[in-house]
């Protein structure tokens, strides 16, 4: 990578080796620090002075204090946004994101279809004061939302279902701008950049997750595979480069196995701070077919994108091992991560969570993994004081609390990874009681709040392994509900990847 190679060539100039980590890495074992109960966590993201987060609770959001890693602590909750409304509250709330000034926070949703009227939008909150989170627009629109990204005044939305055009589901982007009266203001369509996709059934071609930096988006298009566009101007986004996945001839109408397993399940893409290094990250499972398990987990492959029109693929981080890849059994599959200062912060599921050194992102070093299957299933992984500690969100288990976990940045191995392919091992053999399930996610009291499968892709496919992100109901997986219902999969198709996906 250009910027990379020159900061390698200049090193070695001066006789200083790279080694990849900075100076004085704990090597301990490393041990989760803290630990904050929120039922329903989903997504979690970071303010810029690392010192609170804010997380997404399905029922609403959650701003929760970090100034003491070791005891993280909720200033505030806030449930069932916009209740007030003709259509009711905001439901299935996957995901939000900061504005880059660190005070406004999106909240979008639903994350996958509801029948009947739902309240659709983005809701803009003040989060300045964050034990005060005060909401300040709405924007409603015709299609739920499953995930977003804010980025230099504007939200970029996966508008999968919100428009058809002679039949045809166009699952676009859609570009909104934020203020005291937000307005829609670009849409950008894999359709009508490549009209083959249209033949193609929308489910398969689903817009999952968006990134934008400095003008650079990333979309993560599912079996279609990655693509960048330009959003200079946010207004009229074109077409830069492509990362593929399947091609329209290779994917036939499989229903659930087609859309949960390999080749393709482009989930999650992000890039580093320098728009150089691009991940995308797979979501995928196991299928039985015939007797024999077809696909599953995938993990993250790094791309040097310093051109953003020739994508050049460096190297693949592979998933941890599942004595059960099925969507029943292990979940080890890659969910979401971020890339900074040289190293990866990833979740996967009940595979826990790893930060990889990027240093050389043609063989990335994995420096440090917690795992523990029965008692987090995480979600998102982020930095939040760089060298210092990170945050990671997970949506629970039988037996584990959803919520929030701090890791200090700690080399090796802790937890339980042997558990990961225990055959007695994984939620879906835990004996608890109803009542005691509901214990263990309950909210906690708030406290005081403050002022202020390794499988290589191929060249023109890329891998592809079965993958749901929510697992509590068909709608709640990651685009199962959205995808079926909005984006053509049909009623009785839809019923019949419920029916498969739920626990």
């Amino acid at each position: 990578m250009r910027r990379r190679d020159a900061i390698r060539a200049g090193l070695a100039a001066v006789g200083v080796g790279v080694v990849g980590r900075r100076a004085g890495a704990r090597t301990e074992t490393p041990t989760p620090q803290g630990r904050l109960p929120v039922e329903g966590a989903k997504e979690a993201v970071v303010s810029p002075d690392g010192r609170t987060a804010f997380l997404a609770t399905t029922d609403g959001y959650a701003t929760v204090d970090l100034r003491e890693p070791s005891a993280p602590a909720l200033l505030a909750r806030r449930r069932d946004p916009l209740a007030e409304t003709d259509t009711g509250p905001m439901t299935d709330i996957y995901d939000v994101k900061l504005a880059d000034d660190g005070e406004t926070l999106a909240v979008v949703g639903p994350a996958n279809y509801v029948a009947g009227e739902s309240t659709n939008g983005v809701l803009f909150v003040d989060v300045s004061e964050p034990a005060a989170p005060t909401p300040l627009a709405f924007h409603r629109t015709s299609f739920p939302i499953h995930n977003c990204v804010f980025a230099d005044g504007h939200v970029y939305l996966t508008g999968n279902g919100a428009r058809t055009v002679d039949g045809v589901t166009r699952n676009e982007l859609v570009v909104v701008a934020a203020g005291a009266e937000p307005r829609e203001v670009g849409r950008w369509s894999l359709v009508d950049h490549d009209e083959r996709w249209a033949a193609v059934n929308s489910g398969f071609r689903v817009l999952h997750d968006v990134w934008v930096r400095d003008g650079l988006a990333v979309l993560a298009h599912w079996d279609a595979g990655t693509y960048l566009l330009d959003v200079s101007d946010p207004a009229t986004p074109t077409h830069l480069g492509t990362v593929p996945a399947v091609t329209p001839a290779e994917l036939t109408d499989d229903g659930n196995a087609q859309y949960t397993s390999t080749p393709g399940n482009h989930h999650y893409v992000t890039t580093d701070p320098e728009n150089e290094l691009l991940g995308i990250g797979g979501e995928s499972w196991a299928v039985e077919r015939d007797g024999e398990l077809r696909g599953g987990p995938s993990g993250i492959d790094l791309y040097d994108v310093s051109d953003p029109t020739a994508p050049t693929r460096l190297s693949r981080i592979a998933p941890p091992t599942s004595a059960d890849p099925t969507f029943r059994g292990t979940w080890t599959t890659a969910h979401n991560f971020t890339i900074r200062a040289g190293t990866l912060y990833s979740s996967w599921y009940h595979g826990g969570v790893k930060r990889h050194d990027l240093s050389d992102p043609t063989a990335p070093r994995e420096l440090s993994w917690w795992v523990d299957p029965t008692a987090a299933r995480f979600w998102a992984a982020t930095p939040a004081v760089s060298g210092e500690f990170f945050l990671a969100s997970s949506m629970g288990t039988e037996t584990g609390a959803a919520g929030l976990w701090t890791f200090p940045e700690t080399d090796g191995t802790g937890g339980r990874p042997a558990a990961l392919t225990a055959t007695d091992t994984g939620e879906q053999t835990q004996t608890t009681t109803a009542s005691a399930a509901r214990a263990a996610t309950a909210s906690p009291t708030p406290t005081a709040s403050r002022t202020p499968s390794d499988r290589e892709p191929r060249t023109a496919t890329a891998t592809r392994s079965e993958t749901t992100e929510s697992g509590e109901t068909a709608a709640s997986a990651p685009g199962f509900g959205a995808v079926a219902a909005a984006c053509g999969l049909g009623v009785v198709a839809w019923r019949r990847l419920r029916s498969a996906v739920e626990p």
